[in-house]
């Protein structure tokens, strides 16, 4: 649906977050014929999923899969979509909120921009991608990825020379639509009769926020060690790297590949949860590098292999059986490399006790889930408590609920959880709302 139509007799709900979680959510809402806005702060809703190759455990495509569901998002006629949006303000009580919300300019027209990509390809400007994890450069007026919903252009400020040296303006000389605009304002917008709100603003790693962590392990020093969202987009055919393993320091493709496990959690004393979800997606990260190379050796070094899932412990199993996967229980002491770049893992051997040392061709850090950039922020602006993690509390034996009534949440804003799990958390979470809606 278009953006910006806010007149609606019934009350609606408030979908906070446009990752798989809060899509989820917000199409059962609106299929029940409850208005939906979402509120996303990225340009474009998809979330983490839509940076990852494929999915665990049917090892299916993850766009393949986000990819009708953005669709659907998008043009349902129960959604209202704010994209490059955050919320600020939050007032009322359960049943009838008003919320205030800062829709940033995108110096592109959004009912003209067709996405055809004649100005990205003239833009002279070349800016570290985001999406792809700072594996490669985009333009300064793009598209957040590839298959992004709403496909709509947005200009980045920060790096446009427009904005920085009065220069350029080539965008707007190109564009036969006329829809580039450089006079294009912030919008503050009010919705009113909320009934509920659902908070699915996901998480950030660890490395977004602090790589000290990671520095034992030779991150951003050594070339030929990545984070294993890097390794997600390195794998993906939409990647930097077309789908085509290979290591950045020479453009080899690699013969052993190290997984490291639990890096920044379990053994840091303000994070000693388990991430949930590492043991699975590495041993899939595992499995699909194999498919690209069916003589590749795979060592992955765990401290304990947690797959509690329907037919998660068979799929490890597989991976171990049928990809040439070693697992090796011990913990890691540091990565150095030799002379030609390939780390060298030094690990205790838990089974027996020994120092000893492995030599790959790259290695793959399974780096920790923390909560999302601004949730301190976010919490206050809505009144809900975190937890000593800084994830959204929620009460025993009810992973929805938060600490204020007709306020809930879903997925890995409030911990660490895979996919199905978080879809099937959204589903709970519009049920409730819907309740508090339709007065249950």
């Amino acid at each position: 649906m278009s953006e910006g139509n806010l007149e609606k007799n019934s009350k609606s709900a408030l979908v906070i977050g446009g990752g798989i979680a809060g899509i989820q959510a917000a199409l059962d809402l609106a299929d029940m014929g409850i208005h939906v806005d979402m509120v996303e702060k990225k340009p474009n809703i998809g979330g983490r999923m839509a940076q990852l190759d494929k999915t665990f455990p049917t090892n299916d495509c993850s766009i393949c899969i986000l990819a009708p569901k953005l669709s659907e998002c998008y043009r349902h006629p129960n959604i209202t979509l704010y994209s490059y949006s955050e919320v600020q303000k939050v007032e009322g009580e359960n049943g009838n909120f008003s919320v205030d919300i800062l829709k940033r300019a995108r110096y592109v027209k959004e009912d003209e921009c067709i996405n055809c990509g004649v100005c990205t390809e003239k833009c002279p400007m070349r800016v570290i991608d985001e999406f792809d994890r700072q594996l490669r450069k985009r333009r300064a007026i793009y598209m957040y990825y590839l298959q992004g919903v709403p496909a709509i252009m947005t200009i980045d400020k920060d790096n446009c020379l427009w904005f920085t040296k009065n220069a350029c303006r080539i965008c707007e000389k190109v564009c036969e639509r006329e829809a580039i605009d450089f006079e294009q304002q912030d919008q503050q917008i009010k919705l009113t009769n909320v009934g509920s709100i659902i908070v699915a603003t996901g998480y950030n790693l660890i490395e977004d926020i602090d790589n000290e962590v990671l520095r034992n392990y030779g991150y951003q020093k050594y070339r030929n060690v990545v984070t294993a969202l890097e390794f997600e987009r390195l794998l993906s055919a939409s990647g930097p790297q077309e789908g085509h393993v290979k290591r950045l320091s020479d453009g080899e493709k690699p013969k052993k590949i190290a997984y490291l496990q639990c890096i920044g959690s379990r053994n840091d004393r303000s994070r000693q949860y388990c991430s949930s979800i590492c043991c699975m997606y590495t041993t899939k990260e595992a499995m699909i590098a194999y498919e690209h190379n069916n003589e590749l050796e795979s060592y992955v070094f765990y401290i304990d292999i947690r797959a509690g899932g329907k037919g998660f412990q068979s799929f490890i199993q597989r991976g171990e059986n049928d990809y040439n996967i070693k697992y090796i229980k011990s913990k890691i002491a540091q990565i150095t490399i030799d002379n030609k770049e390939n780390p060298i893992i030094v690990y205790e051997d838990l089974d027996n006790g020994e120092i000893k040392e492995l030599k790959v061709d790259l290695a793959v850090l399974a780096t920790c889930i923390i909560p999302p950039e601004g949730i301190e922020k976010m919490s206050e602006v809505l009144g809900i408590e975190l937890n000593e993690y800084s994830f959204i509390k929620t009460p025993p034996f009810d992973s929805t609920e938060t600490s204020k009534e007709g306020i809930f949440t879903c997925g890995c804003v409030h911990e660490p959880m895979d996919i199905p799990r978080s879809v099937s958390e959204a589903s709970g979470a519009a049920a409730k709302a819907a309740e508090v809606i339709r007065g249950g």
